[in-house]
């Protein structure tokens, strides 16, 4: 009997427990259906809250897309309107520089005509001023002439009558010194000869009071004539004028000179002495030099054949020494080699001296011919 309890208080048990059990089962299942249902319910929502939030980034995307086609189309707009500007601009453009450079062909037609009308005037004004030099050329031209004629026929006069004086000196100191000492030359001695160079160097000295004048005046018309390589030429022959002033300032003289050398001319005889004689010697040769340049720049200046017009040929002093010989005799050589230098100089030929490396000299023999001078 006891056992029988025992096997039915234990059934008891074991359906308590089967009970419990199942409540607990279904419990549990309550529970999951529970938490299904409340599964269900977040997933439905979350899908809810996603397509909302897909609708309203649809709905955000369609604003920008629709603010973005307003944004291009407010920049076709602006870009639109900029291209109507600059169209505007450019045509703009066009207009003024089409006016500016209408307005610069007027004012360069306009300065054209200005200096038209100035080189017109200016052209009549020069050939009113060219009548008015050419009529105070001529004026200065005969005034000159007549002067250098006036100066010429009073060098030929003072000539003519130096050359009196001195050949009647000449004759009469010979013959004076002769029958007083029974010697056959004439003697200068330092005072004597300082008397001579005193008188010769008065006349050169009136001759430059004169220069300045003509070298303004001929300057001038050489410059008029357009001689330029003759008015270079002519500039140097100054210069060297001017250097022959100063030079016959400090001349030096000898003692004891004697005139042993005599000379012909036009068939009359002269006496110097050896340094009289070298310096007629050298007055050719100075005469030739000069007289070669200057036919040389009239040949350059396709200038007519003049030598009597040269001032060198009417002046003849360029290299005179006051001391040995008077500046009548030192002219007339000093002529006779400037007209044979210019002929060489114009011709282009050595047909009475020689030129080579810069140097003109004419040849000894033709000295020879022209100063037939010897000891006597």
């Amino acid at each position: 009997m006891a056992s029988l309890l025992v096997v039915d208080a234990s059934a008891q048990r074991n359906r308590g427990n089967d009970k419990k059990d199942e409540q607990k089962t279904t419990t549990t299942q309550t529970d999951n259906r529970t938490n299904h249902g409340q599964q269900v319910k977040q997933e439905v929502q979350q899908r809810n809250e996603q397509r909302q939030i897909q609708q309203q980034q649809r709905v955000i995307q369609m604003q920008q897309q629709n603010q973005q086609r307003q944004v291009e189309q407010q920049q076709r707009v602006l870009q639109t309107q900029q291209q109507n500007q600059q169209r505007q601009i450019m045509q703009q453009q066009r207009v003024i520089q089409t006016q500016q450079q209408n307005d610069q062909r007027r004012q360069v037609q306009t300065q054209n005509d200005q200096r038209r009308r100035i080189e017109q005037q200016n052209q009549q004004n020069q050939q009113i001023l060219q009548q008015r030099q050419n009529r105070d050329q001529q004026t200065l031209e005969q005034r000159r002439r007549d002067e250098l004629n006036r100066q010429n026929q009073q060098q030929i006069q003072n000539q003519q009558r130096n050359q009196n004086i001195w050949q009647q000196q000449n004759t009469q100191q010979n013959r004076d010194w002769r029958s007083s000492t029974g010697q056959q030359y004439q003697q200068y001695n330092r005072q004597q000869l300082e008397q001579l160079r005193q008188q010769r160097l008065s006349q050169y000295n009136q001759r430059w009071s004169n220069w300045q004048s003509i070298e303004s005046d001929r300057q001038r018309r050489l410059q008029q004539e357009r001689r330029n390589s003759y008015l270079q030429y002519q500039q140097r022959y100054w210069q060297r004028l001017r250097q022959d002033q100063l030079r016959l300032q400090q001349a030096q003289y000898y003692d004891n000179v004697y005139n042993n050398y005599r000379y012909d001319r036009d068939g009359q005889y002269y006496y110097t002495s050896q340094y009289g004689a070298q310096m007629l010697r050298q007055a050719v040769q100075n005469g030739y030099e000069q007289g070669f340049y200057a036919g040389q720049a009239d040949r350059n200046d396709r200038w007519g054949y003049d030598y009597q017009n040269s001032y060198g040929y009417e002046d003849a002093a360029v290299g005179y020494d006051s001391y040995y010989v008077s500046s009548d005799d030192y002219g007339y050589y000093f002529r006779q080699g400037f007209q044979r230098g210019y002929e060489d100089g114009y011709y282009g030929r050595n047909q009475y001296g020689s030129y080579s490396n810069g140097k003109v000299a004419i040849l000894s023999a033709i000295i020879g011919t022209i100063l037939n001078i010897a000891t006597y």
